[in-house]
């Protein structure tokens, strides 16, 4: 079986200063970048995607925008592609699906963010199309979001997309163990 890391949106406006903070983005990275390392030093292949809203209103990753740029703890080097999206689903009218087939991977490791959209979307994307997924839990990040006059802190909705996830999709596990199971 054929493993390949995808990295999704670790993007510069998820962080503090950025025009949509997400709670625990820094630690999230910090993982992200132990796991970017691992499958690099493995020889394993990697994907990055970078989300790009295609207007200049966005509310956010606005085209051109710093925010939009990835965050350096997980630049990609030149020889790992990065697949530019427009949606939530990482697979979604772009080439990562023929890539990661084009690549022999059957098992993707994902991390990123957001845990509540784009990494719920990718990951429930990726095992509908029939790859083994795991979701690297302590590498991914989430808002805190609001319920009519309910705020839910971001801890909360992370843990809780994470067990949705973990209950039929994933193996949602922590970037520790997943280094470990190579």
């Amino acid at each position: 079986m054929s493993r390949a890391l995808v990295i999704i949106d670790i993007q510069k406006d998820y962080f503090p200063g950025g025009r949509m903070e997400l709670v625990g983005a820094e630690a999230a990275s910090g993982q992200a970048r132990k796991l970017l390392s691992a499958f690099r030093e493995e020889g394993e292949p990697v994907f990055h995607v970078q989300h790009v809203f295609e207007s200049d209103d966005a509310p956010f990753f606005t085209p051109g925008s710093e925010g939009s740029e990835i965050y350096p703890d997980v630049t990609p080097a030149d020889d790992e592609p990065l697949i530019v999206k427009h949606h939530p689903n990482a697979f979604l009218e772009t080439p990562l699906a023929d890539q990661l087939h084009r690549a022999g991977v059957d098992d993707v490791v994902i991390c990123g963010m957001m845990t509540s959209m784009c990494v719920d979307a990718s990951a429930r994307a990726a095992a509908d199309l029939g790859f083994r997924t795991s979701i690297a839990a302590d590498a991914c990040a989430a808002p805190d979001l609001r319920s009519g006059e309910d705020v839910i802190p971001g801890a909360t909705v992370h843990k809780a997309f994470l067990a949705a996830l973990g209950s039929l999709v994933a193996d949602v596990r922590g970037t520790d163990e997943i280094i470990a199971a190579d």
